[in-house]
């Protein structure tokens, strides 16, 4: 009996490692929608002693408008929104959804080996009664 508890302590922590790969990819898809967020949506910015705040196109979806002109031609559109920030949003979601995948798939493998290592013995067991 030993051997079946220790199995499943075995598929328990599997699935508790499986659950962290969930949760990790679920973050970083977040961090996706949040950088799909600063990159195609408008947005307002509002200059110093202005009361009345500037719209300002997406800064992925403009040809050259507002969003990417800057502080030189008198807005403060560029300002804003700066692209290192989605840069940074998008190169923080990596490293999670890589750790997010790996556990994911360790925790998947482990149980599908023990599911498999059960019916094994189940077979073993049905061979040596007959």
């Amino acid at each position: 009996m030993r051997s079946r508890e220790y199995d499943l302590d075995f598929r328990d922590r599997a699935t508790r490692r499986r659950s962290w790969g969930a949760g990790l990819l679920a973050l970083a898809g977040l961090l996706w929608v949040w950088c799909a967020v600063l990159l195609l949506t408008p947005y307002q910015a509002e200059e110093p002693g202005d009361d009345d705040p500037v719209s300002c196109e997406s800064r992925l979806l403009t040809d050259g408008g507002t969003a990417n002109q800057g502080v030189r031609s008198g807005t403060y559109c560029a300002a804003e929104r700066d692209w290192p920030e989605a840069l940074f949003v998008l190169g923080l979601s990596f490293p999670v959804a890589l750790a997010g995948t790996g556990l994911f798939t360790a925790g998947t493998v482990a149980r599908q080996m023990s599911a498999h290592a059960e019916a094994m013995r189940e077979l073993d067991t049905l061979a040596d009664r007959s």
